[in-house]
């Protein structure tokens, strides 16, 4: 099955996805073990914090409109805050509605290593949705959980690899996802790495992962090995449950970098509606704060913190 992010998922997901936001978290053998590398309860409050200060201050945030560019600053702002040096890659590609700007916000953190990890969010929304739209989870979610990832590795280093954070603007398409149309960001950061010879280790992207009642998936088209990893990440902290492989395909921010030669991974939760196997929420005005919640966040953090431990401990 061959989807974007313009389509509702209508396959059945090909793991048992179970629970909601204030179940306690699936226990087991690995759970107990300790890792370098943590997210905490306290840290997935401050990124729900975070989401719901982005779509306070920063709605609408439609690429290549005034809101997207300051949405970018926001970000960077906020970056800028935690300790981070972070920067503003302002561009300007053909739309379907003429040349548009956009603007990625980019931060790195030095690694022992010349290899790179790059973990992913788009900030931008979807246009013509009216309705006061927020995109709490659709674009916010991974956004406010992605600085406050950012915020713990930079406390947590040194790292073995280098860490790049990109905060992608231009996701959304605005007609329809073509060639001219949608994921400008991605494409953009991943050509600047195959220019500049970058070697990446890893493209970890996060996309719709606030939702009250998670079931994030692992659709076919992220590099198996990387999809393994995130299985068992999930499975060391205790949130195996909470994740799945889909056998379909998500066309998102990461195929750009698999277009390219790099390994990526999508980790995305695209049932968010009313009740189980629905989508109606996403790109509606029902897209709101009240939609999702810290202990979703608090998953996703947990299970990228463990992927980012084994990642630093594969010798290979």
């Amino acid at each position: 099955m061959l989807v974007c992010k313009a389509s509702i998922l209508s396959v059945a997901l090909s793991a048992a996805l179970l629970s909601g936001c204030g179940d306690k978290p699936a226990s087991g053998a690995g759970a107990a073990q300790a890792s370098a590398l943590t997210f905490t309860a306290g840290q997935a409050t401050n990124a729900f914090g975070l989401v719901a200060a982005l779509t306070a201050e920063r709605t609408p945030r439609d690429a290549g409109t005034p809101g997207a560019e300051r949405a970018a600053r926001w970000i960077a702002d906020r970056l800028i805050e935690r300790g981070l040096e972070a920067r503003i890659d302002t561009f300007t590609e053909p739309t379907p509605r003429g040349p548009k700007r956009f603007h990625n916000v980019l931060a790195e953190i030095t690694g022992a290593s010349g290899e790179w990890i790059v973990l992913l969010s788009h900030f931008d929304t979807m246009s013509g949705i009216g309705g006061g739209f927020e995109g709490a989870n659709d674009s916010g979610s991974s956004t406010g959980l992605l600085i406050e990832i950012a915020a713990a590795l930079r406390a947590a280093g040194p790292h073995r690899h280098n860490l790049l954070f990109g905060f992608m603007d231009g996701e959304e398409c605005m007609v329809a996802y073509s060639g001219r149309d949608g994921f400008h960001g991605s494409k953009r950061l991943a050509r600047q790495l195959k220019a500049s010879g970058s070697k990446i280790r890893a493209v970890i992207l996060m996309d719709m992962v606030g939702d009250r009642d998670l079931k994030l998936t692992v659709p076919r088209n992220s590099t198996g090995a990387l999809r393994l990893l995130a299985l068992e990440a999930a499975e060391t902290v205790g949130d195996r449950s909470k994740i799945g492989l889909f056998d379909g395909v998500i066309y998102d921010d990461h195929q750009a970098f698999l277009d390219l030669g790099y390994p990526a991974v999508n980790l995305i939760d695209f049932e968010f509606g009313s009740r189980p196997g629905r989508n109606d929420y996403w790109h509606t005005p029902a897209d709101t704060m009240d939609k999702i919640c810290a202990d979703s966040l608090l998953v996703t953090g947990r299970i990228v913190m463990e992927m980012l431990n084994r990642l630093a401990a594969d010798e290979k």
